[in-house]
Parts: structure tokens; C-alpha cells; sequence
């Protein structure tokens, strides 16, 4: 099998290969929680009118695919 990494312009990061997010999480919400960040969007957006998005899950006609992301971004940008 050929190894194609390097003839590929990928960008360089410092972020982690893996999210790890079940490490993450707990420490993620918890900094949520400290600066009341749902208080502030919730208050960022009194009185303004109700925006409802009806999704469903997004593998739930098998595996994830490129069409799933089309359908998320395609679903933001409408």
C-alpha cells in the first residue's frame, strides 16, 4: 500500500488526534456552568422570535457519510 501523507497540503495543528471528549467534558461544562453561558445566550437573545430546527439523528439511515455534513451545512446556512 502507498503512503500518500505526503503528497497531501494538509494543514499543520496543535490540535490533539483524538478529542478524548469523555475526558474533556465534565471540565468543558463545568467552565459552562462558571460562566453562566447559557444565562448569556438565553439573555443575548430576549425578545427576539422563536427559531425551531426540526433534525433527526444523523446516522440513522447507516453509516456517516459526506451527505450527512451537506445536509447540517446546508441546514445552517438556510
Amino acid at each position: 500500500m502507498s503512503d500518500y501523507k505526503s503528497t497531501l497540503n494538509l494543514p499543520e495543528t496543535g490540535f490533539p488526534m483524538r478529542g478524548d471528549l469523555a475526558k474533556r467534558e465534565p471540565g468543558m461544562l463545568a467552565r459552562w456552568t462558571d460562566d453562566d453561558l447559557y444565562g448569556i445566550i438565553r439573555a443575548a437573545k430576549k425578545g427576539k422570535k422563536t427559531f425551531i430546527l426540526h433534525d433527526g439523528p444523523p446516522y440513522a439511515n447507516g453509516s456517516i457519510h459526506i451527505g450527512h455534513s451537506v445536509n447540517k451545512i446546508l441546514k445552517t446556512l438556510s
